[in-house]
């Protein structure tokens, strides 16, 4: 159903996610600024309507779609932003930029990663850079692969706001024929679930890479939504039930799935790639690399039990051996 007052919604980002929530939307009915950097896949999509580079079987409707290179544009000209960016690359695409371009917008953060100059989750950049209100700040997240989108399996979405007629009004853009969606006020803790569920797809790719097999990743994966939750909850103390879709279902779609970034950035680690040989293999941006150490940096103060993230740390930011700090590791799961 229609909701006449949303008008044209901006789409930040030229990756596989960003290609999924615009197939989703613009097929939907709805007005779609998508903005990216790359210019000459700008030109390929508005000449074959298909991205050349991500989810290349999908074919875009350009009658409901707007290519643009131009940011500024691209935010004024439209009243909910949705950034799709990696989170590595989010300040350096919105430097420049100053609170008087997001007044009066609803911005909602598909980004599952760590601003990593800030240590700061997507949410309290936008606040504190911006000055949005957090009322005016949501996110979209899982458990959700662009990969299915794009073949239009019957998938699901978490739309978190604390303004709940613009999780509302958000969740109602992207529900259709094979997009479940539901709705939360929970924005901090569902944004730090879904950047921690990176850290432990790396986990899960680093234990398959080493041969473990799967009734030692179902003992990780129980004591990783574990840590979840004492993450969450000590960051952000309120009720909530981390055995629904938003939190553990993000987490065992990025944990198990081969479409996971994640998982086979891990896999490669444990199987023997070096860091920097897994990044130039992948030619993707998994989230959970930069996750990681920001996390660390964050749990200093907070202080929370996570020997999952901690091994994962050990791994790839302090050159343990994966096979000793998983070992090290299997001692402290339950």
């Amino acid at each position: 159903m229609h909701l006449p007052h949303i008008g044209k919604v901006a789409i930040i980002g030229g990756g596989s996610w960003a290609s999924a929530l615009t197939k989703i939307i613009s097929s939907n009915g709805y007005a779609v600024q998508w903005w990216m950097r790359n210019e000459k896949a700008v030109e390929h999509i508005r000449k074959f309507k298909h991205h050349p580079n991500y989810l290349q079987s999908v074919e875009y409707d350009l009658s409901n779609i707007t290519l643009s290179t131009d940011l500024v544009n691209s935010i004024h000209s439209c009243e909910i932003i949705i950034i799709v960016v990696p989170a590595a690359y989010m300040n350096s695409t919105f430097n420049g930029l100053s609170k008087e371009h997001f007044e009066g917008k609803t911005i909602f953060s598909a980004v599952k990663g760590i601003v990593p100059e800030f240590n700061a989750i997507p949410a309290r950049y936008l606040h504190k850079s911006f000055n949005i209100p957090y009322e005016n700040i949501g996110i979209i997240c899982g458990p959700c692969h662009a990969e299915e989108v794009a073949m239009e399996r019957l998938s699901y979405l978490t739309i978190a706001c604390l303004d709940n007629a613009k999780s509302h009004a958000v969740a109602s853009l992207l529900a259709n024929r094979y997009i479940r969606t539901t709705e939360s006020d929970d924005l901090f803790g569902t944004e730090l679930s879904a950047i921690l569920k990176n850290v432990y797809a790396l986990a899960a790719g680093i234990c398959s890479g080493l041969g473990y097999g799967d009734n030692f990743q179902s003992v990780l994966i129980a004591n990783a939504i574990q840590e979840i939750e004492r993450f969450i909850d000590e960051v952000s103390p309120i009720h909530r039930d981390t055995k629904t879709s938003a939190y553990l279902g993000d987490l065992l779609v990025t944990a198990y799935s081969n479409f996971s970034r994640n998982r086979t950035f891990g896999f490669m680690i444990g199987k023997g790639y070096s860091v920097a040989n897994a990044q130039l293999e992948m030619k993707m941006v998994a989230e959970g690399y930069y996750a990681t150490k920001s996390l660390v940096e964050i749990n200093q103060k907070f202080k929370v039990e996570m020997p999952i993230l901690e091994m994962v740390n050990a791994v790839i930011y302090q050159g343990i051996n994966p096979q000793e700090a998983v070992n090290n590791l299997s001692e402290k799961l339950t």
